[in-house]
């Protein structure tokens, strides 16, 4: 039985991001709720008609669930092997899937037993659909050919065989009950007239197609392949408008939403991207695990996303009467002006000013030490002076200052505190001495703090690579900031030089004769 389990993520808006009306529509959706299914989600449909159930195709299974509900309403298990392509029929009565058994089956939406079967695929069909008559089905299959079905009296009406690879996508015309389109593993997309009996147009997507998609006016084509998203003019002869490279991995899925029309595209880089008419992309979806299959239901009310690891995620879309019951069940908090109530007053000179001792709260590595954990305290240190403060930035929470008051300056405590640490400890240690031992500030204790590591390590420093590495990085920034101190001292000789030689010079005066001095002279004389 399928498991359900509810998962709050909230996304933020990047710094400067300019968040538009797009954005805003897209973000406007709960928290999701993830159904595990039997094996990866491999499609994903909602009915067209009310309630719009959504008929899920994973494994040997295929599954019904309501709009809302998190259990399945209807399970068809008639399936040797692996089950592909569940679509319903636009009345929402029927539904067709293929099988890897190559074998196409026809289920009534309220039974369990397969109305029909098309037998007639020698390999694995990935594709079935209603032709928009409601009696015919199209299939695709690994046999590179695509083949149509009459579902009154099962049998095969034609065969198509100008794909030379798999034929893993399909896309049915609303408007025209002969039309319908195929993209292939052989890198084309066909066009396909029924009443011409052969395909009217190709379309060279260059890499693999995984899925096609017609807009409701059937002017434009969309297809999926690689790392790419083709959108094509019909209407001009298959002319390629715009090709979109917005994933890192291949694009497997894609879908419209029913406002506005906007594009959807899966991928298994585990982003689903919403692109507005000018095919920019104005939202992304995150997602735990690559993506296989997307739908969005009719007036974009759920969002369904199927993926490898067998999950299947919904989010529901937030209206006004929910954002009205979440206001209505927040406390509201004190006001900020109750907490500097008082605090600018001013004694008068008849008050009598009663002290408080304001106390003084220890950091954690503080009451570690006090407690000699002196190895503790330091890693608590590192931990503060490494951590990220916010997801718009990160910056380092203090200087160096931090841990040099955590490092004693008496050998046998800062030894203590280094010693008996495992490879993880050692990398952060080293990583910090890189940054920072070449502050002047700092760079007489770091010394100590490396001839120390060193020491403790030396024997078994061979055996962690990493460790090792950072060593040798370490030698090299010592090499190179004792290279520029000498190039710093040999500047300094010269300057001094230059300065002493541009300083004028002072005449050296005799001493000036005193009176008594010239009266000794003259009595001499």
């Amino acid at each position: 039985m399928a498991s359900f389990k509810p998962t709050k993520v909230q996304t933020y808006p990047k710094l400067g991001e300019k968040v538009t009306e797009d954005a805003l529509y897209w973000k406007n959706y709960k928290a999701p709720v993830q159904i595990k299914e039997f094996g990866a989600v491999t499609r994903i449909e909602f009915s067209p008609l009310p309630p719009h159930n959504y008929v899920v195709t994973a494994s040997t299974r295929i599954q019904v669930y309501g709009p809302h509900s998190q259990e399945p309403l209807r399970s068809f298990t008639r399936f040797r092997d692996t089950a592909y392509g569940g679509s319903f029929r636009s009345d929402g009565k029927l539904l067709v899937a293929g099988s890897e058994e190559g074998i196409i089956r026809l289920f009534d939406i309220s039974g369990r037993v397969a109305l029909r079967q098309f037998a007639g695929h020698s390999k694995a069909v990935h594709v079935a659909s209603f032709l928009s008559d409601g009696f015919r089905v199209v299939s695709g299959s690994d046999d590179l050919s695509c083949r149509m079905w009459d579902v009154a009296s099962s049998t095969e009406l034609s065969s198509y065989t100008e794909h030379t690879d798999y034929i893993r996508a399909a896309a049915i015309s609303r408007l025209n009950p002969d039309l319908f389109i195929t993209g292939s593993y052989d890198h084309t997309v066909k066009v396909f007239d029924a009443r011409l009996g052969g395909s009217v147009m190709t379309l060279q997507h260059g890499h693999p197609v995984e899925s096609v998609l017609l807009y409701p006016s059937e002017a434009l084509l969309v297809s999926t392949g690689g790392r790419y998203v083709k959108v094509w003019d019909l209407l001009k002869g298959g002319q390629q408008l715009v090709s979109l490279k917005n994933h890192h991995k291949t694009v497997t899925c894609a879908c419209l939403s029913t406002t506005d029309n906007r594009l959807l595209t899966g991928s298994l880089d585990r982003h689903v991207k919403v692109y507005n008419s000018s095919y920019k992309v104005v939202h992304s979806f995150d997602y735990a695990a690559s993506i296989l299959s997307l739908a969005v239901a009719p007036e974009d009310e759920v969002v369904a996303v199927g993926m490898t690891n067998g999950v299947l995620s919904v989010r529901h879309r937030k209206h006004s009467e929910d954002k009205q019951e979440t206001v209505g069940r927040k406390r509201r908090g004190p006001a900020y002006r109750m907490f500097v109530k008082g605090k600018n007053y001013v004694p008068k000179q008849d008050d009598f000013v009663v002290s408080k001792t304001i106390k003084q709260h220890l950091q954690k590595y503080d009451k570690q030490l006090k407690s000699f954990q002196v190895s503790k305290a330091l890693d608590t240190a590192l931990q503060v002076n490494v951590c990220a403060l916010t997801h718009t930035c990160i910056k380092w929470l203090e200087t160096p200052e931090l841990i040099e008051s955590k490092m004693l300056n008496r050998r046998g405590t800062l030894r203590n505190a280094l010693a008996g640490r495992d490879e993880k400890s050692l990398t952060t240690l080293l990583q910090f001495l890189l940054k920072h031992i070449t502050d002047s500030r700092f760079s007489r204790l770091l010394m100590m703090v490396a001839d120390i590591i060193i020491e403790l390590y030396y024997q078994v420093i061979p055996q962690a690579p990493i460790v090792e590495r950072l060593l040798q990085r370490l030698m090299e920034v010592l090499g190179r900031e004792a290279e520029l101190q000498q190039e710093l001292l040999q500047v300094l000789g010269v300057l001094d030089t230059l300065f002493a030689s541009l300083t004028p010079r002072k005449e050296v005066m005799g001493p000036t004769a005193t009176p008594i001095m010239q009266e000794s002279q003259l009595q001499a004389a």
